[in-house]
């Protein structure tokens, strides 16, 4: 694959996703600045020759393997993440529900934490 600097932002979020987490297409897409750029994310891994590069982290916003689930490669992707701790039903990762404190709005907007009152 000829490295475009696109690729080379996506690859380098992929890369950052630690052992045991997920992200969606749509996720690594704005992480490296392309807020609309899922289908160039499925793009580029599918043109990743890299061994090392985690591309198994990578699932559909739903949580689910994109891969048909007769396929080599969706087997691998699930032994992939089952190794790594993840808990893969019916090609289906189930993430743990965020609390609102941990939702993208709360983290954008809330106060500094030195600057939060006790109750």
């Amino acid at each position: 694959m000829t490295m475009t600097t696109n690729a080379k932002a996506i690859l380098a979020v992929i890369r950052r996703i630690p052992a045991g987490e997920v992200r969606g297409y749509g996720e690594v897409a704005r992480e490296a600045g392309f807020p609309r750029g899922a289908r160039l994310v499925a793009r580029v891994l599918s043109e990743n020759t890299d061994p090392a590069l985690p591309w198994h982290r990578v699932l559909r916003s739903d949580g689910r393997i994109a891969m048909p689930t007769d396929s080599p490669g969706f087997a691998e992707q699930s032994a992939r993440l089952r190794a790594e701790g993840v808990v893969v039903e019916n090609g289906r990762v189930r993430s743990p529900r965020r609390t609102a404190a941990e939702t993208l709005d709360a983290l954008l907007w809330a106060p500094p934490a030195a600057t939060r009152t006790k109750r």
